[in-house]
């Protein structure tokens, strides 16, 4: 079992900033790809980013790149989300999430369905 605690959440006005962290227990957690999505109220929840165990790989959405840059740190088993350039379409529940099943492609890391444990979530709102 993997337990996975986000933080970092809050208001923030259009243009600013916040990093967002999620940390895992109980868990082969440095082994297994992670990622963040997000969902807004009345919406599905969609995919951000993603990045492979041991770092390397990366895959964002189109609506995010260049402005959010998923991270981790192995050694303190955290996963990062650093969000800049924040706009009001933004805000959501923002949710960490890991796999404990065998390596998939990075793209694949895109689905919901490839994930086994998420996070409780932290509220991100951003103010126009």
């Amino acid at each position: 079992q993997v337990q996975l605690v986000e933080s970092g959440g809050g208001l923030v006005q259009a243009g600013g900033s916040l990093r967002l962290s999620c940390a895992a227990s109980g868990g082969t957690f440095s082994r297994n790809g992670a990622g963040w999505f997000r969902q807004a109220p009345g919406k599905e929840r969609e995919f951000v980013a993603a990045i492979s165990g041991t770092g390397m790989y990366t895959y964002y959405a189109d609506s995010v790149k260049g402005r959010l840059t998923i991270s981790r740190d192995n050694a303190k088993n955290t996963l990062f989300l650093q969000m800049h350039s924040l706009k009001p379409e933004d805000t959501a529940v923002y949710y960490c999430a890991t796999r404990t099943r065998p390596t998939i492609p990075i793209s694949n890391m895109g689905l919901l369905a490839s994930y086994d444990y998420w996070g409780q979530g932290t509220q991100v709102t951003v103010s126009s």
